[in-house]
């Protein structure tokens, strides 16, 4: 029998427990606040920025918070010799991530449709948020491999928000007048992520929606083939050694 219902409501109980889930809903709260607070009536075009900011950083987040609270107390060294897979562990904590910012979404979207002018796709923004959360949820995992300690994750987040999202978002705000860059900015799956959330919004084309869609799981498809392969030496390491 599977044990990954068992270890999705783990997954649910150690966000509470890490005060991870109060921090999510923390960061709803302050996007409501910017919503409310804005001067923008229309929120259509700024509204999936608020959601592609939540979905990627905190995917991340999520999965890096956890797995450090995890390693420290030495929990990641039992799952090599319990009769838990790592593929029914990884895929438990990326459900979990992807349930906390469907949360998100659900409080956000609820709130913007009730109290402003809203008009996107509520399937379509789930649908993106799924494929960009589990995606940025393998990000995060890969990002965890690479840091020592919580605080060298929090700066590959940085770097990589910093090389990756940050031309995306300038870009979408109007700011990058190249067509070239604008081009080039396809290669990155922060790109497609963007694609896919403002497509809910009718301003994304049919063809940029499928290949965003189809980038984020073949590249995700890659990450996960390449975490199954690297989990065992991140779980053997002691606290930050």
């Amino acid at each position: 029998m599977s044990n990954y219902p068992t270890l999705y409501l783990g997954e649910l109980q150690r966000l509470r427990k890490y005060n991870i889930l109060s921090a999510s809903l923390f960061v709803a709260a302050l996007w409501i606040g910017v919503i409310y607070f804005s001067e923008i009536q229309e929120l259509t075009t700024i509204f999936p920025l608020l959601v592609f900011i939540d979905a990627t950083s905190m995917a991340i987040l999520l999965i890096g918070a956890t797995m450090f609270f995890e390693r420290d107390e030495g929990a990641l060294k039992t799952l090599l010799i319990s009769p838990i897979t790592i593929t029914e562990y990884i895929w438990a904590k990326i459900s979990a991530g992807v349930s906390s910012n469907l949360l998100t979404l659900l409080i956000l979207y609820g709130y913007a449709r009730f109290f402003r002018e809203l008009d996107l796709s509520f399937l379509g923004l789930v649908g993106a948020v799924i494929l960009i959360s589990g995606f940025h949820s393998l990000v995060g995992f890969l990002l965890s491999f690479r840091a020592k300690t919580f605080t060298h994750l929090l700066m590959n987040m940085f770097v990589y928000f910093l090389a990756l999202a940050l031309p995306v978002v300038l870009d979408l705000l109007g700011m990058i007048e190249s067509d070239l860059i604008s081009n080039l900015l396809y290669l990155l799956p922060t790109k497609a992520a963007q694609l896919l959330l403002v497509g809910t919004a009718g301003l994304s084309e049919t063809w940029e929606i499928l290949f965003s869609a189809t980038y984020l799981v073949v590249l995700g498809g890659i990450l996960y083939w390449f975490i199954i392969r690297k989990f065992s030496d991140f779980a053997a390491k002691e606290s930050g050694a």
